[in-house]
């Protein structure tokens, strides 16, 4: 019955309902004020997306300006997930202002929820002749369960106001069928403290200085707001069947609201097509007008000016200025596809208020059950580390303007006399910030702080630093940070009150542990051999000495402080000689146990194994072929390690031949889902459960794919196709159907009744994860060059080539 409704629907021509007589006769009763403030509790929304969206701004001088040839600079962002729009920002790109917004719809004898009760398809509105994506505007086509409706909806966003535009399609495939629009608000990145209206066909929504507007040219049979699952439309309806109580303001009590528009009833065939806007501003009528002005424009004028077709400015303008575009393409297994998406998407997480703000994802980790009652940017923020992956990747693409703002920014967050609270030695960059440089997260990281001299450096190497630029650079940013990287020195800023003894560090980069760390020391090595370099430059050649000797002192010293030979897996786990993923003293063989994080108990840290030893490779610290790296690879990769132990897991996908393999960040990873009730990470109260389990993460298949690289060509073994098969391939597998690519993927261990994930899909941890996305453009640029991008040849100049 559901395929002969569905193909009844495709044969039968597009009918726009005449949407005032198919309406029924209203018998609702209207009040002023909705009860029931503040409503349910708040929180986010699903944090897998297939598609964030934004428009595509050029900078003026190094910044966003609305003098710039792209004109008014939007600053609204969207994400999608389960079929629907969810988190939109608008100001600042961390600040939410709508949770989500789709469709009820009501039939004679159901009530469906869109995001649930359908079966949704997403694709791109614009391609090119190899289907690759040219701009982030959206198509999704959601197909009732049951066969019957169709909703097809196209969204994007207005590069010359602040709003978003959405065009729909709703086809009945079934009589009596009538839409619910509902938007469920989250003004000022929080979904508690909001008020709303409705007045002449528009529903408004405020908190404080900012406000969201959704206006629309369908039909309206009549409008509500209220207070969410109490005196909102959907709760209504829900408990009654109709709305028979509608409000037009919720008063001066703010709460968690909602906001709903009853549409026009539909009979079998019938389509109606109607566009949408939301506008935000800092007042109703600003916002009001920001979604009255895109309407007036036009679906077909605004998706050209947000693709850039014609004279108009946007994405397919910012892939044309890409040098490397098409070389990478080439090295890609489907294309070029995830490719195109992955740059887009680079571009799209970048602040548009604050220049050169890269973040993490656009996403809040498991946010469907993470509470919205308070401000949180989840990973809408930048960290060093992950914003070093991401601006070496658009260097990668050829793009030398974005990465050289990117650099410039990091002043903002580096440590200094003026920080807030901060007591101490200067230098070190700050762990997590929000975009304009609040401080959100303050623990000391080594890597992060050596990757920006790493990042200087290599702008500079590639000629988008002049020698006079990083002269200056080094006086102002770099030489503070080459000197924490070499002394450390006492920090007190808020909880944090210690010594910092290089290469010690206070946590390392799954920021759960102190002590030392093969990737930390790889970094902090890396880094010191650019700061040497950028010294001498400088003409500061006593520094440059001090700088390399250190790095001498830390490579010396690495294999005693983080290489066990002496751990505990033995027999059929290993040999008990590999790199500990750290270690909290200076002595790897004793088996001393680390601190609980995620509710896992590590009593001996020689358990642990991870990936982290691969970036002494990487950087050019040591050779592909170092018999200490080769030594870690057996238990690294060990199939047969019990599943709490094991890091390395073997996927297959319908349809296409082969295994590709993917990696937890390391054993008794406790980062994700429990595995024993499926529920998501710290499900209750935001506390860790035992039961819970890091997955795999996409990235590390392309961080393997760059080691093997390195491992073929120093073994004069090199088949690049191989490669490509098996890591590149890899990788554009674990993209989801939007091609956007997760932090983590499910891997098949444990209780999956929540969530219910395909093999290799990704979870709902954060997706799209910037770093994945940066790591596969480089994975491609080094399989294009030949050669590993991210190595550094000065350090490997050093040290690979004198073993």
């Amino acid at each position: 019955m559901k395929r002969s409704l569905f193909a009844l629907a495709i044969s039968s021509a597009f009918f726009v309902a005449a949407c005032s007589d198919k309406s029924p006769t209203s018998t609702s009763t209207t009040d002023q004020t909705a009860p029931g403030a503040p409503g349910a509790p708040a929180l986010w929304s699903y944090s897998g997306k297939t598609g964030i969206g934004t428009s595509y701004e050029q900078y003026l001088n190094g910044q966003y300006s609305d003098a710039a040839a792209t004109g008014t600079v939007s600053k609204v962002w969207f994400s999608l997930a389960q079929g629907i729009l969810t988190e939109t920002m608008y100001g600042l790109i961390h600040e939410a202002q709508l949770r989500e917004l789709q469709f009820f719809i009501k039939g004679d004898d159901f009530l469906d929820e869109e995001k649930t009760d359908t079966q949704s398809e997403i694709s791109y509105l614009k391609t090119d002749e190899q289907g690759r994506p040219l701009s982030l505007a959206y198509k999704l086509i959601n197909t009732d369960k049951d066969g019957k409706y169709r909703i097809e909806k196209h969204i994007f966003t207005d590069p010359d106001s602040q709003s978003l535009m959405m065009r729909v399609k709703f086809t009945a495939l079934a009589d009596g069928i009538t839409p619910y629009l509902y938007a469920d608000t989250a003004l000022a990145n929080t979904g508690s403290n909001d008020s709303a209206s409705y007045v002449d066909g528009v529903l408004t929504a405020s908190e404080g200085n900012t406000s969201m507007s959704l206006k629309t040219t369908a039909h309206i049979v009549q409008g509500s707001v209220g207070f969410v699952g109490v005196s909102d439309g959907i709760s209504e309806l829900k408990a009654t069947g109709s709305m028979t109580k509608t409000y037009t303001t919720t008063g001066d009590t703010a709460g968690n609201v909602g906001m709903t528009l009853q549409l026009a009833s539909l009979n079998h065939g019938q389509t109606v097509e109607f566009d949408l806007a939301l506008g935000f501003g800092q007042s109703p009528a600003e916002s009001r007008t920001a979604a009255e002005l895109t309407l007036a424009k036009g679906y077909d004028k605004v998706l050209a000016h947000y693709n850039g077709d014609g004279d108009a400015i946007g994405w397919q303008d910012y892939l044309q200025s890409l040098p490397a575009l098409n070389n990478l393409a080439a090295t890609a297994t489907d294309g070029g596809k995830l490719l195109y998406t992955s740059a887009l998407v680079l571009k799209a997480q970048e602040d548009k208020t604050h220049a050169g703000a890269l973040i993490a994802s656009l996403s809040n980790p498991w946010g469907d059950i993470k509470s919205a009652e308070h401000s949180a940017t989840g990973y809408k923020a930048v960290w060093p580390r992950d914003f070093y992956q991401v601006a070496m990747a658009m260097l990668a693409l050829g793009d030398t303007q974005s990465p050289r703002v990117a650099f410039e920014y990091l002043q903002k967050v580096q440590v200094n006399s003026s920080t807030p609270g901060y007591e101490g030695t200067p230098g070190y960059f700050l762990q997590k910030t929000h975009v304009d440089g609040t401080i959100e997260w303050i623990a000391v990281q080594m890597d992060q702080t050596a990757m920006p001299i790493m990042l200087g450096w290599r702008l500079w190497k590639e000629g988008v630093l002049s020698d006079s630029d990083i002269t200056g650079w080094y006086h102002k940013m770099l030489k503070p940070a080459a000197d924490f990287l070499t002394d450390g020195g006492k920090v007190k800023i808020d909880w944090i009150d210690t010594e910092i003894k290089p290469p010690f560090t206070q946590q390392e980069r799954w920021e759960e542990q102190q002590g030392y760390s093969p990737s930390t020391i790889a970094a902090i090595i890396a880094g010191l051999v650019s700061a040497a370099d950028i010294a001498r430059q400088s003409g500061d050649n006593a520094n440059a000495e001090r700088y390399q000797s250190a790095a001498d002192d830390f490579s010396a010293n690495l294999e005693k402080y983080t290489f066990t030979t002496q751990g505990s897996l033995t027999g059929t786990q290993g040999n008990g000689q590999y790199y500990l993923r750290i270690t909290q003293n200076q002595d790897p063989n004793d088996r001393a146990p680390l601190d609980n994080r995620n509710g896992q108990d590590i009593t001996d840290e020689s358990l642990v194994i991870d990936g982290g030893f691969l970036e002494l490779v990487r950087y050019g610290v040591r050779s592909a072929t170092h018999p200490q790296v080769l030594e870690t690879i057996p238990e690294y990769d060990n199939l047969q390690l019990p599943d709490v132990l094991r890091t390395k897991y073997e996927f297959t996908f319908p349809g296409i031949e082969g295994k590709f393999p993917g990696w937890r960040r390391y054993g008794i990873d406790g980062y994700g889902e429990d595995i024993t009730n499926g529920a998501g990470y710290a499900a209750v109260n935001d506390t860790s459960t035992p039961g819970q389990r890091g997955r795999v993460w996409p990235f590390f298949t392309g961080e393997r794919g760059h080691y093997e690289l390195a491992l073929a060509k120093a073994s004069h073994t090199l088949d690049i196709n191989n490669l490509r098969s098996i890591y590149v391939k890899g990788m554009e597998l674990f993209a989801n159907e939007g091609m956007m690519l997760p932090e983590q993927v499910w891997d098949g261990v444990g209780d999956n009744s929540v969530y219910h994930y395909q093999l290799g899909q990704g979870t709902n941890s954060a997706t799209p994860l910037a770093w994945t996305h940066a790591e596969y453009i480089k994975l491609l640029r080094s399989y294009s060059d030949g050669k590993v991008w991210d190595r550094n040849a000065s350090t490997e100049a050093r040290y690979v080539k004198s073993e």
